[in-house]
């Protein structure tokens, strides 16, 4: 294992400079220029860091004061973030697609004096906004120049650093102790109120020295990057680690072109949120479904053969001969075709954000490809606990990690403490003492822990369900197995106070389409699809197989289908994809009531229409 020897300094930015300048001809960044990638060194890596702090610093930024990034995974997203931390500045990450309204709110909350900003468009929208935002001096624009004031472009920025804010950096760079807070992050706010949770140097340098203590990553590795850099777990995991580690980061070009972008950066290693594996298997089965007989017979057999192989080895028993033999077989003959497809380097993924479906990892598992699933919250500053190579159990989100004490409080709450975990919420003690029992911090997620140690999370405690009957229904899990059908793409459970369960559920449209195609359905679109009888028919069907053993009051009476996915767009999940459930509800309020109206609940499934990706209710 190639793991950091030396002892950690107590400054983020001090370690990642000492690692970039130790082996200064190594590739530490690729991005995307024209057609195709460039290779970017750790020495420019390095030089670049350095004249943004300078520059920084020539703006008159001071130790303490914030500056916000709101740019796309990018080389530039590093400069910014270690340049500031290096200055002693605390970055305040925000999602680059964000709304302008959202923005405006963050940087007056956080009093951030300067921005990093790449759309020109996004800027002229911003600039009327400004009176609003009175701390915000500058905005640092990358994607060109903008006549104003307050905008700022990269090279005038750059250009007004000298040589005299050299030993200025130097000083400021080896002046922290590690307890000065190095980021504010907001959180996605899908139970309420966003909060800016104020990390320190020593909490992510913790968070860091945790995974470096389990996960085998070395200078061979590379990784690739697409979960939004605002988000505590690529930021941590996919960034910090890799570049601690030495291991290379290439940038997708956007979330849309990372199966294009997997065969040409052919990364070791990739981090992501579970929909990208689940819309992996989904394409994986409907090309095999779709395919010639023998081809699936081939597929299935060795699908056999490489579950009875995991199965076999997760339990700690040693394979037989002839099922080590035919793994091989299976590997080379069928699952390569996937790797390939995956770069052909791939070791493993990460999973994390949101709960993995079984399914899924037992598939990739008995491909080769481990999916190490495991837990953490913005709060914790990324991952507390993980499957990994030598300890996992398909399930569950692993043991924790070194240094991390995890326990289940009466009710189910997981409790967490260690020195990973965030003090308190940016100017928010009220909701800071509200989070903690003592020293022990409230998840807010409901779990176990087994004999051998293994973390399950088996809901979020404000999701808990209980119905008018009294019983206590964890959503996730059905809506999990709602997923793992071909047929549906996303599901959201509600009935808390009701006498049933009802559910919203989104169909995977390009399955569905070729069912309609094979029964010869006629439609004229989506809306026209999830109306029709014999869809909803289908549906009901398969609702019912999948649900079939559940107790009576922890099933599905009733669904509709929607003719559009959850959306971002529309605030109704967060930039890693979960629900925001008290907004889907407000969102589909009228629909959810009116799917109560009737006794008769078997026979009235129905299909909702959504027109111009609007909000139902028109808010």
């Amino acid at each position: 294992m190639n793991k950091m020897s030396e002892i950690m300094k107590p400054i983020i930015t001090q370690n990642i400079l000492h690692r970039l300048d130790s082996n200064r001809t190594k590739t530490a960044l690729r991005s995307k220029l024209g057609d195709r990638y460039g290779d970017i060194s750790s020495q420019n890596v390095a030089e670049r860091i350095r004249h943004y702090g300078r520059s920084l610093i020539a703006l008159d930024i001071k130790a303490g004061d914030r500056v916000a990034i709101m740019l796309p995974n990018s080389p530039e997203w590093v400069y910014a973030d270690q340049g500031a931390m290096a200055i002693g500045a605390i970055t305040v990450p925000i999602y680059h697609t964000e709304t302008v309204a959202n923005l405006a709110e963050i940087l007056r909350d956080s009093g951030s004096r300067v921005l990093f900003l790449r759309s020109i468009l996004f800027a002229k929208e911003l600039a009327e906004h400004l009176p609003e935002i009175p701390q915000l001096e500058k905005i640092i624009l990358l994607g060109g120049g903008y006549e104003h004031e307050q905008f700022l472009s990269l090279i005038n920025f750059l250009a007004g650093s000298t040589a005299g804010e050299s030993e200025e950096f130097d000083r400021r760079l080896n002046s922290g102790d590690g307890s000065e807070i190095a980021t504010l992050i907001y959180t996605s706010g899908t139970t309420g109120q966003p909060k800016g949770v104020e990390l320190t140097h020593a909490n992510i340098l913790a968070n860091v020295k945790a995974v470096q203590a389990v996960f085998d990553i070395s200078e061979s590795d590379s990784c690739l990057s697409f979960l939004p850099l605002s988000h505590v777990f690529e930021r941590v995991d996919g960034y910090y680690l890799m570049l601690l580690q030495g291991a290379t980061i290439a940038y997708a070009e956007s979330i849309d072109t990372v199966p294009q972008n997997l065969v040409v950066v052919k990364p070791t290693i990739v981090i992501s949120v579970p929909r990208l594996y689940e819309k992996m298997y989904a394409r994986v089965m409907e090309r095999v479904i779709d395919g010639p007989f023998i081809k699936k017979q081939l597929f299935f057999t060795a699908l056999k053969i490489g579950s009875s192989y995991s199965r076999t080895t997760l339990a700690g028993q040693e394979p037989g001969l002839l099922l080590k033999l035919g793994l091989a077989v299976a590997r080379r003959v069928v699952f390569s075709k996937l790797h390939q497809r995956l770069g052909g380097r791939l070791r493993f993924f990460i999973s994390g954000g949101a709960p993995l479906v079984k399914n899924v990892a037992e598939f990739f598992h008995a491909a080769g490809i481990p999916i190490y699933e495991g837990y953490g919250l913005t709060e914790t500053g990324a991952g507390i606990s993980a499957n990994r190579e030598g300890s996992m159990r398909i399930g569950t989100v692993g043991k924790p990690f070194p240094g991390t004490e995890v326990k289940i409080a009466d009710d189910g709450e997981i409790l967490l403490r260690g020195p990973g975990i965030f003090k308190r919420y940016w100017n928010l003690p009220e909701m800071t003492s509200e989070a903690f029992a003592g020293d022990w911090f409230k998840s807010g997620d409901i779990g176990e822990i087994d004999a051998d140690g293994f973390l399950t999370i088996t809901d979020r405690k404000k999701d808990l369900i209980i119905t008018a009957g009294g019983e206590n229904i964890a959503p996730q899990a059905l809506e999990n197995l709602c997923k793992a059908d071909k047929y549906i793409s996303n599901a959201i459970i509600y009935g808390d106070r009701k006498p049933y369960l009802i559910a919203l559920l989104v169909p995977n449209f390009e399955n569905l389409e070729k069912y309609a195609r094979f029964k010869k359905i006629d439609y004229l679109n989506e809306c026209g699809l999830v109306s029709h009888p014999f869809v909803l028919d289908l549906i009901r069907r398969r609702i019912d197989k999948l649900q079939a053993g559940l107790p009576a009051y922890g099933q599905i009476k009733r669904f509709t289908l929607l003719s559009r996915d959850f959306s971002k767009e529309n605030g109704e999940v967060t930039q890693t994809l979960k629900l925001k459930r008290k907004v889907v509800a407000n969102h589909f309020s009228r629909l959810l009531e009116e799917m109560y109206l009737t006794k008769d609940h078997a026979t009235h499934d129905s299909g909702f229409c959504i027109v111009d990706n609007a909000t139902p209710t028109g808010e």
